[in-house]
């Protein structure tokens, strides 16, 4: 029984050691419970199974437009096809309405065009005229500058006689019927009301004294305005035998008369409406 009771005493003495190795090993030494990694996640089977998804969306959504765009199209027809031939029919003379209206307005604005481009062209034509108008009487009153073809006539001073205004006043009136359209003497701008009087030295232009040698610019037809100076028994003629003065006449496709004057404010004259 002593010898019983001891062993069982030392069978409890090491099965405490034994549970107290256990202890201390876990603690004591430093040992760590295992730790179970996780496992790694499938990038690719991811990316396939969003990308399947995405697809069948995409299907979806086809397929619900697709039966949206057939059921209007059915919708439409059987609108149609529901209708009596008296609906039909009054459906076609509305269109038929409507077709005319529009021809209607179409015509309304073909002649609106129309007459606004008559319009128009008649102020283009209008405002060419006054232009021209404004330009031809400029030239006649002497406000505007000239150019053209033409002749200078050249006298000198007389040696016979003194050239006087009545020789002069002759000559500026052959080149006028000659067809001269603007004339200028010296620097007096020739017009309508132009006269021409004597003074002690030289001649008075339009109240401007002018002294030899007179020049004498005419813009016109050269050839007609030269036979008018130089034909025979002609102002030219009697220039230089009454007067012993040389006359010089040159043509010129380019005749300057840049001599202007202000124009005249009629006092009794007036237009006619």
């Amino acid at each position: 029984m002593a010898r019983r009771s001891r062993s069982n005493n030392m069978l409890e003495k090491l099965h405490d050691q034994h549970a107290q190795d256990k202890v201390n090993d876990r603690m004591e030494t430093g040992s760590f419970p295992k730790v179970r990694k996780k496992p790694r996640r499938d990038l690719n089977r991811h990316t396939n199974r969003s990308r399947l998804i995405s697809s069948i969306l995409v299907m979806l959504m086809c397929a619900l437009l697709g039966f949206a765009y057939m059921s209007q199209i059915n919708n439409t027809k059987s609108t149609y096809e529901t209708l009596d031939e008296n609906e039909l029919v009054r459906l076609l003379n509305e269109s038929n309405t409507q077709i005319s209206n529009l021809e209607q307005r179409k015509s309304q604005l073909s002649s609106q065009l129309n007459s606004l481009k008559s319009a128009a062209n008649e102020q283009e034509q209008a405002r060419k005229i006054a232009k021209q108008n404004e330009e031809t009487s400029g030239l006649i009153s002497g406000r505007l500058a000239a150019r053209g073809r033409g002749v200078t006539v050249t006298i000198s001073k007389g040696t016979s006689a003194k050239v006087d205004a009545s020789i002069m006043f002759n000559l500026i009136e052959e080149l006028r019927n000659a067809g001269a359209e603007v004339m200028a003497v010296n620097e007096v701008r020739v017009v309508a009301s132009t006269y021409i009087q004597d003074a002690d030295s030289g001649l008075v232009c339009d109240g401007i004294t002018i002294e030899p040698p007179y020049t004498v610019k005419a813009i016109g037809n050269p050839q007609e305005l030269s036979n008018a100076v130089d034909i025979a028994g002609g102002v030219g003629a009697q220039l230089q035998v009454k007067y012993g003065a040389t006359v010089d006449v040159q043509s010129s496709d380019n005749i300057i008369i840049d001599e202007v004057r202000e124009a005249t404010q009629n006092k009794y004259a007036k237009t006619v409406e």
